[in-house]
């Protein structure tokens, strides 16, 4: 059953944002685990307003639920396709044509025309009425930098056009008598002329199968539903910002038994707190004690392939760079890696311990030159 979150959070579909941050507040503080410690009902109406205030507190989130339910809250919804589909469904239900298609007999108009002339929309030439391939889909898909550098698999539920789980696609009710289709006699092509050429085609009432029976009570003879389905999908290692990733047979389903069209995911990546892509090679900034930076020192540092030593020259400065070959990214095409650009920042402390002040007073006669020399006007 389909949750009520504004009935769970107790305030009227119309209140203002304020008023259900209020809601929510005081029905955490009454049903807070550590404030019901053992008591489950507690942990899961927590649960429940928790869920409730995550949509209801978001304006984005909260216009999908208003308009869409819960479904719109899933990973993957398309808002957009599903308002289309609704459009799309009213007309049909309005009964416009035979068998409940929006067109009647057609998928579109582009299926009218070819009725006319002999080829369906979209095909290379006469006799081509038949089974018509599905749309390819595009959707973002939105990771962080590490598992777009190292590639993962996952699983996406996603809002799409499928086809009727009740008739598999034909439009046909499966429980009705199948009988054979008057204008071909069953045989599923009806023969065309095209000025002196003579010709096949699939027929346009039976759309090739032969027999016909009632349209399906489900989808309305469209073979198609809007729902969610589950994706299973892989991420090659090193993708960029913008790669597209295509999962084939994902997209929309074909007509009339025709293939799928394939989904391309767009790929969009976090930022990093503390590593940077540019190209293949890949930046992070190393914090130095002056210790090390002066005596040199092994240190450990992480990459995507896990911890390394490496090791830092006596007499090091701020800025200087430290390359790490074969620690950056995959590049998808080649296969081959970048490198990690480590720059090393020298960290002093911040102290007014008068040992650590005269310690540093001291290293000042170790300069040779006047470290601001090459900065004048």
């Amino acid at each position: 059953m389909a949750k009520d979150f504004y009935k769970i959070l107790g305030v009227k579909k119309d209140e203002k944002a304020e008023a259900i941050k209020k809601a929510y507040r005081k029905l955490a503080r009454k049903w807070h685990p550590d404030v019901n410690p053992g008591n489950k009902e507690a942990e899961q109406k927590f649960k429940e307003i928790s869920e409730a205030y995550d949509a209801l507190g978001d304006e984005k989130k909260r216009k999908l639920y208003d308009e869409f339910g819960e479904e719109g809250l899933h990973s993957g919804f398309d808002a957009e396709k599903a308002r289309q589909y609704k459009q799309w469904d009213t007309y049909r239900q309005a009964g416009a044509g035979g068998g409940g298609r929006p067109f009647g007999k057609y998928h579109s108009y582009e299926d009218i025309f070819g009725d006319i002339f002999g080829f369906r929309g979209g095909g290379t030439g006469f006799g081509t009425q038949g089974p018509v391939g599905g749309r390819d889909l595009e959707h973002e898909m939105t990771l962080d930098l590490i598992s777009a550098l190292k590639g993962l698999e996952t699983e996406l539920a996603m809002q799409k056009v499928s086809a009727c789980s009740s008739c598999q696609g034909s439009g046909m009710d499966p429980k009705s008598t199948m009988t054979p289709c008057t204008v071909c006699g069953g045989s599923g092509r009806i023969n065309v002329a095209q000025g002196p050429m003579q010709f096949t085609k699939a027929c346009p009432q039976c759309k090739g199968h032969g027999r016909i029976g009632q349209p399906c009570p489900t989808c309305g003879g469209s073979g198609q539903a809007m729902g969610t389905e589950r994706i299973r999908v892989s991420i090659p290692a090193g993708v960029k910002e913008g790669s597209r990733v295509r999962v084939a047979g994902k997209g929309e389903p074909g007509l009339d038994g025709g293939p799928p069209g394939d989904l391309y995911l767009i790929i969009r990546i976090r930022p990093h707190p503390v590593l940077t892509r540019e190209g293949d090679n890949l930046h992070l900034e190393v914090p130095i004690t002056v210790r090390e930076a002066v005596a040199g020192a092994t240190i450990t540092l992480p990459t995507v392939d896990g911890a390394v030593n490496v090791k830092v020259p006596p007499g090091s400065q701020s800025g200087q760079t430290l390359k790490l070959r074969g620690k950056g990214a995959v590049n998808p095409k080649t296969k081959q890696r970048g490198d990690l650009l480590a720059k090393i920042v020298v960290k002093v402390p911040k102290t007014d311990d008068p040992d650590i002040l005269e310690a540093a007073g001291k290293m000042d006669h170790f300069y040779k030159e006047d470290v601001r020399a090459s900065i004048r006007l």
